[in-house]
C-alpha cells in the first residue's frame, strides 16, 4: 500500500503526502504501480468527457480534458518536454544539454513542443469522442504513456551523476507494469472487439525505442525530464494510432 501511495503523490496532485512522506526509495519502489495510476487517470479523463460531450462542443471537451490533466499532474510531464526540447534543441555537447535542462525558464523549443503537444492533445481528443471506442482510448493513453517511463527506466542508465529515484527503478517494475498494462489491454480489447489497443502498444514500444536510443547518444542515458518528454511523445502516439487506424469510419 506504501509503494502505491508513493506512485500516486509522485505522480497526481492528490495531497496523499499528507497520510505519510515518500522519499526517493518510495518513487523507485513504487514504479511498477505508475500504468496503473495511468488507468485510474484515464478513467477520471473518461468520466468527465462523459458529462460534457453532450453539452459541449467536442473542441471545447478537448480542451478542457487538456487542462484536467494537466492540472491532475501538476504538468510533471508537460515541463519534462519542455526543458528536454530547450535541452536538446539549444545544447552542443551532453554536458550544456543537462545544463540547459536544469533550467526553470522555458526557451523558444520549450515553448514551441508544448504549443505544439497541446494542439496535438485537443485536436486529437476532438476526432476521439466522435467514435466508438472513445472510452478505451482515453483510458489508454495515460496508461501506456506511463508504462513507457518503465522501458526506459529498465534499458538505459541515469545520465547525471547525482543520485536519484530513477536508478532504482529497474527490471523488476517493467514486469509488474507489464502485467498491469496487459491487463488492461484484454479489457480493451473485450469492450471494442479491436486490436486498436495492440497496435497503440506497439507504437509506444517503438517510440521509446527511438527515443531512447537519441537520448543516449545525446546524454549517454536518461533523465526525468526525457522521461517526462517519451511520455507526451508516446501518449500522442497512442492518439493518433487510434485516430489512424479508425479511418474511414
Amino acid at each position: 500500500m506504501r509503494s502505491f501511495l508513493a506512485a500516486i503523490a509522485f505522480l497526481t496532485r492528490l495531497p496523499v503526502g499528507r497520510v505519510a512522506a515518500f522519499d526517493a526509495a518510495d518513487v523507485a519502489h513504487s514504479a511498477g504501480w505508475f500504468p496503473l495510476i495511468g488507468v485510474l487517470l484515464g478513467t477520471v479523463y473518461s468520466l468527465a468527457a462523459a458529462l460534457l460531450r453532450d453539452r459541449l462542443p467536442l473542441g471545447v471537451v478537448a480542451v478542457l480534458l487538456v487542462i484536467l490533466d494537466a492540472l491532475a499532474t501538476g504538468a510533471l510531464h508537460y515541463d519534462g518536454l519542455a526543458d528536454t526540447a530547450d535541452g536538446f534543441g539549444g545544447g552542443k555537447n551532453p554536458e550544456d544539454t543537462l545544463r540547459i535542462m536544469r533550467d526553470h525558464a522555458i526557451g523558444s523549443y520549450g515553448g514551441m513542443a508544448l504549443a505544439t503537444l497541446v494542439a496535438l492533445k485537443a485536436t486529437a481528443y476532438a476526432a476521439l469522442l466522435t467514435r466508438s471506442d472513445w472510452v478505451a482510448a482515453l483510458i489508454l493513453t495515460p496508461a501506456l504513456g506511463r508504462w513507457s517511463i518503465l522501458l526506459l527506466t529498465a534499458t538505459l542508465p541515469y545520465a547525471r551523476p547525482s543520485a536519484s529515484a530513477i536508478g532504482g527503478m529497474g527490471k523488476r517494475s517493467l514486469l509488474w507494469g507489464t502485467g498491469v498494462i496487459l491487463v488492461a489491454m484484454i479489457a480493451a480489447t473485450m469492450a471494442t472487439t479491436s486490436v486498436r489497443a495492440w497496435i497503440a502498444m506497439a507504437a509506444v514500444v517503438a517510440v521509446s525505442a527511438a527515443f531512447g536510443f537519441y537520448c543516449r547518444r545525446r546524454i549517454a542515458g536518461i533523465t526525468g525530464d526525457t522521461l517526462g518528454a517519451n511520455l507526451q511523445l508516446c501518449e500522442s502516439a497512442v492518439l493518433l494510432t487510434f485516430i489512424w487506424t479508425g479511418y474511414p469510419r
